[in-house]
């Protein structure tokens, strides 16, 4: 009952500072997704650092693979004694309306075992003697040219989340931007190179609601501007 409730609600504070005393042993205890985290809910990876909560609710960073992510003691749970990876996925949930899109762009690395080694073979006359001594000269032996690994992936990820667009990327491991905020007009830029209607209807429903949200808001302060105004001559005609 223990582990049940565990995994639906997260990480506890006991739990979390255990996590914490287990870094500063040099140790990197095991952690497994829960629902909240989406797809990979049930797949197991290794804290490696905790930030400041006070910063971002995304603070407890995961080795996934050859990622490190950030997630919130929400969507991990203390994995089980002997859980392995497990290498299925649960199916993705049917988008309801007005989901809040996450995609990610990514160019994945040329693996090693997909390399084509380019061969250029040397074309060698029969040996021959030389001058009567009876000695033939060797074959020349063909040469191998192998293309170098290619560099490690990238990862563009466009998040919408209360009401703003971030933009965060990584490359392998490394961290080259952090999630910034960036105008709802350069996201539709890039949510229209995806051809994936799902994801253009979601992202037209969140801009008709930012857009509903703004013209009321306009509205009730055209509403206190003229009340106002409205009191400023009433005053003007007293005085």
């Amino acid at each position: 009952m223990a582990a049940a409730r565990t995994a639906e609600q997260g990480l506890s504070t006991e739990e979390l500072q255990q996590i914490r005393d287990a870094l500063a042993g040099g140790r990197k205890p095991k952690v497994m997704f829960t629902e909240a985290a989406g797809q990979i809910a049930g797949q197991l990876g290794q804290v490696v650092e905790l930030t400041d909560p006070e910063v971002s609710e995304e603070w407890v960073v995961v080795r996934f693979g050859r990622d490190e992510l950030p997630f919130s003691p929400t969507d991990l749970a203390v994995a089980p004694k002997g859980a392995t990876r497990r290498a299925a996925v649960k199916p993705e949930p049917e988008p309801e309306p007005a989901a809040e899109p996450e995609f990610k762009i990514v160019r994945e690395p040329v693996s090693a075992s997909r390399e084509e080694a380019a061969v250029t073979a040397v074309d060698t006359p029969p040996a021959r003697p030389s001058d009567g001594e009876g000695e033939a000269k060797p074959a020349r032996r063909a040469t191998k040219a192998v293309k170098p690994k290619g560099p490690a992936g990238l990862t563009v990820t466009l998040t919408y989340a209360e009401g703003e667009w971030t933009l965060a990327a990584t490359q392998g491991t490394k961290s080259l931007a952090k999630p910034y905020v960036i105008k709802p007009a350069e996201a539709l830029k890039m949510v229209a190179l995806i051809d994936v209607p799902g994801v253009h209807e979601a992202v037209e429903q969140i801009m008709a609601v930012e857009r509903r949200e703004a013209e009321q808001q306009a509205e009730k302060l055209r509403a206190e501007l003229a009340e106002i105004e409205a009191r400023l001559a009433e005053l003007r005609d007293a005085g």
